[in-house]
């Protein structure tokens, strides 16, 4: 398989999926400015949306979407228990929370990282970005992880969008729950190691 990305983009959730289930994979940058390959193509030619992440698979078959890739990587190992089953509640809390990551947190952080955004609507954003943080504090009380004491391919999405936070002037720290998560996910081995291969760290 080979993983597509940019260094430290929302591509950081399935890298870390990957290291998590520890299959094979080549990962490739693909910078979100320039749009160029380590060798030269032209990632419009694989992707034509331009984005990241885009995971292809062994058979050529490619997947763009983040919570998309990350339940794909998960039920490549059930055994690893990144994703409860299919079918069961659980499973739709974990397609609840990648919908709610991606839609309330991921898009909201967007505009903050627009030079051309107006400085109001900065200010709005982030207001809302810390009334949704703030919810999601409260939902991580007594929690280790968003679904319980089971780590799940969402905690690596919402860490890593939550990193994100000090770069545009989201202040979290107030935020003891989600502190004390992200210090938690943040020192998982396969976060570590996704996080050194994008040299974040």
């Amino acid at each position: 398989m080979k993983l597509y990305y940019s260094p430290g983009a929302c591509s950081l959730s399935p890298h870390i999926a990957l290291h998590e289930a520890g299959l094979a994979f080549e990962a490739i940058p693909a910078p979100t400015k320039t749009h160029q390959l380590p060798d030269g193509t032209d990632y419009y030619t694989i992707n034509p949306l331009g984005y990241v992440p885009l995971l292809e698979l062994d058979s050529g078959e490619r997947l763009r979407e983040g919570p998309a890739i990350v339940q794909y990587i998960a039920d490549q190992v059930p055994q690893k228990n990144l994703a409860p089953a299919n079918g069961t509640m659980a499973r739709y809390h974990l397609q609840e929370w990648l919908n709610f990551i991606g839609t309330e947190v991921h898009k909201g952080f967007s505009p903050l990282f627009n030079p051309a955004t107006p400085d109001e609507v900065k200010a709005t954003t982030k207001e809302r970005l810390g009334q949704r943080l703030k919810w999601v504090d409260s939902q991580l009380a007594g929690k280790q992880y968003l679904l319980g004491n089971d780590y799940s391919v969402a905690d690596g999405y919402l860490f890593t969008v939550t990193n994100w936070a000090p770069r545009v002037g989201v202040d979290i720290t107030g935020l003891a729950n989600l502190a004390a998560y992200r210090a938690r996910v943040g020192a998982r081995p396969a976060v570590q190691a996704a996080m050194k291969a994008e040299g974040l760290i």
